[in-house]
């Protein structure tokens, strides 16, 4: 009989991979298959190419790029930090309130706050004519800042991705000792001192684990660079294979892009690495606050923790339930030819279209997502050897890849096999219609499993490893074959964190945006897709209502991301 340590002789750690072991390196080769091809087709073309990138577009989509990482980055590190040391180090009036309330922010996909930020401050907007109305100014009276600029999207995206750096540097300046700085602080130092010297040095691994997270966000955002005109990677991306239909220039952008992604995620890697708790952090800091705040002081504090709130999520959710109450928003579908808003009823059912849209898309990845992560995470169980490890890590770097690199990545490979699938069922089966995959549902599907599979793996492998060995040690003695111990002891035991990896996939995959424009059928719109389309055309008060219902499934997740921190 093997030994009952799942850690030890039930690890298969052979030359010779079992069935689990392949599944893993199968579902690795599928989830790496974009990244393949990117690297595969950067060189096509020779120097010429990559010469003629770098003399037109290359330089611009590298440097706008990379401000907007570093803009939008500094305003989410400097916001996250000041109030998670806030929360963490000081009390005052509200405190327990903007704990969680400082993680609303998260629920709003950035591009709808580009939509009602560039509403309400465009010239035309309520905050600039109001302001023309109480000061009698004209036109050429007043400088009054663009939002539609890059440091506009900075500003959109730092106010609501700052809380990945909130969450982190929460938990470890409520991590840290007090009486380290309560020591610091009788040998002289202020308050500011002291956090400089003491607090901030010990949580800057975790601050910079929440600030890879923020990049890698930017990196991958679309609709605000779009909406704003920013010409980044992803938006180059995006229309050179789509707008221009130029393929290679698409691959190539792609190529520079996953260098940024590489870096970032090594970057994000390495902060994990150096995090430090002390045992008497959470112990001492009973006996009262690290810093004591006078009544002055509690009162900017709470303002300090409001105004992040207010602008990452109160302004963008009562500004679209401002939309909403208006006759416009009911008035998405106009009646052909007339110029006529067709009945409710109707309306209503174009609204349920979009939104069964994204039910599908979001349940079918769910599924897959969920499906799979168990199976990575059993393989792990079964087999501890270096080709599994590996699997496991290419497999769940799907969530780093933006949705445009992505989509062009897989659509690369697909069509050339979609080419001769096609072919061969013409010669075999006499077949007549178009290509099989290329414009189906199912290419999306396997792109958002893809993309969102490590947001699943992360769950049922914490669920995994709550598990006591003994229960599948037990079901081994007794000769259970491992798909019944999958099935009758994992499974069950792994329902809750199967649920939630599920829930998860579904809310990001409601909210994905550059993946599914590029790879959705015709025929398929959503609620992200239909927000997009309205937006562009500044029609956003008949944007308000699928915006807000996004808006409302984004706060399954920051309620859950509130329990965990809380832990």
């Amino acid at each position: 009989m093997q030994p009952a340590s799942r850690q030890s002789g039930q690890l298969r750690t052979g030359i010779l991979p079992d069935g689990w072991s392949m599944a893993a390196l199968l579902i690795a080769f599928f989830a790496g298959l974009p990244i393949a091809a990117i690297v595969m087709a950067a060189p096509s073309g020779g120097f010429e190419a990559i010469a003629h990138l770098a003399q037109t577009v290359l330089p611009d989509y590298a440097r706008n790029t990379a401000l907007l990482m570093g803009l939008a980055g500094a305003i989410a590190a400097i916001i996250g930090t000041g109030c998670a040391w806030l929360i963490a180090a000081t009390r005052f009036p509200g405190r327990t309130i903007m704990a969680w309330a400082l993680v609303l922010p998260l629920a709003v996909p950035a591009y709808i706050a580009a939509y009602i930020y560039a509403d309400l401050l465009d010239f035309s907007g309520p905050v600039q004519s109001g302001l023309r109305a109480v000061t009698g100014w004209q036109v050429n009276q007043y400088t009054f800042p663009q939002i539609r600029s890059l440091p506009g999207g900075a500003f959109v995206l730092g106010i609501v991705l700052y809380p990945y750096v909130y969450l982190l540097a929460r938990a470890a300046f409520a991590a840290q000792s007090a009486r380290q700085f309560a020591a610091a602080r009788s040998l002289g130092a202020g308050p500011v001192r002291a956090f400089w010297r003491v607090a901030l040095p010990t949580a800057r691994p975790a601050i910079a684990g929440g600030l890879a997270l923020v990049l890698m966000e930017v990196l991958a955002d679309f609709g605000v660079a779009e909406y704003f005109a920013i010409p980044t990677f992803s938006t180059g991306i995006f229309r050179s294979w789509l707008a221009m239909g130029d393929k290679q220039a698409a691959l190539k952008l792609a190529a520079v892009m996953l260098v940024f992604v590489i870096a970032l995620v090594v970057w994000e890697a390495r902060s994990r690495t150096g995090r430090t708790a002390s045992k008497d952090g959470l112990a001492a800091r009973d006996d009262g606050p690290m810093v004591a705040l006078t009544p002055w002081g509690q009162g900017w504090a709470l303002l300090a923790c409001a105004v992040p709130v207010i602008l990452g999520f109160g302004v963008p959710v009562a500004h679209l339930g401002w939309l909403a109450m208006g006759d416009l928003a009911t008035a998405d579908m106009v009646g052909p030819g007339t110029g006529a808003v067709i009945d409710t009823p109707v309306r209503a059912g174009d609204l349920w279209g979009y939104i069964s849209g994204s039910l599908y898309l979001g349940l079918a990845a769910a599924v897959l997502c969920a499906v799979t992560a168990l199976v990575l995470a059993f393989a792990k169980t079964r087999s501890d050897n270096r080709a599994v490890r590996a699997a496991i890590r290419v497999s769940t770097l799907g969530y780093a890849l933006p949705g445009a690199l992505l989509a062009v990545g897989l659509l690369a490979p697909l069509g050339a096999l979609d080419i001769a699938l096609t072919r061969t069922l013409r010669d075999v089966v006499g077949y007549s219609g178009g290509l099989v995959l290329t414009g189906t549902s199912v290419v999306l599907i396997y792109a958002l499993g893809v993309r969102f599979l490590t947001v699943a793996y992360n769950s049922v492998d914490g669920g995994m490893n709550s598990i006591p060995p003994s229960l599948d040690a037990a079901a081994r003695s007794l000769g259970a074959r491992p798909v019944r111990v999958l099935r009758q002891i994992y499974a069950p035991l792994l329902s809750p964190s199967l649920a939630a990896a599920a829930a998860l996939v579904f809310i990001d995959t409601l909210r994905e945006l550059p993946a599914t424009l590029i790879l959705r059928p015709f025929n398929l719109e959503t609620l992200a897709t239909r927000t997009y389309r309205l937006a562009s055309d500044e029609r956003l008060a008949e944007a308000s209502i699928p915006a807000l219902i996004l808006l409302a499934a984004g706060l399954l997740p920051v309620l859950l991301l509130t329990r965990a921190g809380k832990r």
